[in-house]
């Protein structure tokens, strides 16, 4: 709903979430929207470049900057993702830190402190503890006191997308740390990331929740229409992979496992366009693209101009 009144004093900024892998950086930015826009799954890496997720309120305008985890890059596509990430965190006006307090730190969790504390200057920074309501109630004190030795500086709070009050709690927190500045999008806009970019985004995320072992890190989205039409919109998709025998898992016997990725893109992508949606997809190889520059700069996860 669109705001008609606005703070005398308003405050706004980019705030980048920086997080390990699967740390739940896209379902919270979901939650503080209150739909869908960045992709989300079970398993880690689902994203795979920066989003912008827009919260407008009266007294502020939050950018969320949804950010690929920081891990220990196997390819070129994991070393563009970490770059993406670090490029985010360095422009940001807040960087917001995300950790699982349902398990205690571990190497990608140490890995992103160490690239935190090596930012000169130093932004500022708000820590978040994640998934608190997986957390036994006797073992919350000292799993907080762990995190909270990785940067004893950072205020932190605990949150849950289970528990509204604490995703409050965080907004309030993010609104009163940044500095004061102009409303940067107009009131509805949620994202600024093109329909057809999420629509990509969610297709892929539909891939990492079906399918299982390496295959789903091994694909490439590439909408190749998107259309509008009376009773919906059109999208016609290319999913592609690294070899011929991840085709025929993608594909599945029948067709079957391709059927039950479009269906779960669809309900998703439904969800996000608020509207009817006519998903075809195809499944192409292309050998070891996330090795190949030139194949992800055509994929987007490097700028043509880089």
């Amino acid at each position: 709903m669109a705001n008609t009144t606005k703070a005398s004093t308003y405050h706004s900024g980019f705030v980048p979430i920086a997080g390990r892998p699967n740390v739940g950086k896209s379902t919270l930015i979901n939650a503080l929207l209150g739909q869908p826009i960045a992709a989300v799954s079970p398993r880690p890496q689902t994203t795979q470049k920066q989003q912008l997720g827009i919260l407008t309120l009266d007294e502020a305008q939050i950018i969320f900057v949804d950010t690929p985890g920081i891990h220990k890059p196997l390819h070129k596509l994991g070393e563009q993702m970490n770059a993406a990430a670090r490029e985010a965190i360095e422009d940001g006006d807040l960087v917001l830190i995300l950790f699982d307090l349902s398990s205690p730190p571990g190497d990608e969790d140490l890995q992103l402190r160490d690239a935190l504390l090596a930012l000169d200057p130093a932004p500022p920074m708000l820590m978040a503890l994640t998934k608190l309501d997986l957390v036994p109630e006797d073992r919350i004190a000292d799993r907080r006191a762990v995190f909270q030795a990785l940067l004893p500086d950072v205020p932190l709070l605990m949150v849950s997308i289970h528990q509204p009050e604490t995703l409050r709690a965080l907004t309030e927190s993010i609104v009163g740390r940044l500095p004061e500045g102009p409303q940067y999008y107009p009131d509805d806009n949620i994202t600024m990331t093109y329909a057809r970019d999420i629509a990509a985004d969610l297709i892929r995320a539909a891939c990492l929740r079906k399918l299982h072992q390496e295959v789903p890190y091994c694909i490439a989205v590439r909408i190749d229409e998107f259309k509008e039409r009376n009773n919906g919109t059109y999208i016609a998709a290319t999913l592609f992979v690294e070899r011929d025998s991840q085709k025929g898992i993608v594909i599945g016997r029948g067709g079957s496992m391709l059927r039950n990725i479009g269906v779960e893109a669809r309900t998703t992508i439904e969800r996000a366009l608020h509207g009817k949606l006519y998903l075809d997809l195809h499944v192409k190889v292309m050998k070891n693209w996330r090795n190949d520059a030139e194949a992800l700069k055509r994929f987007g996860y490097i700028r043509s101009d880089a």
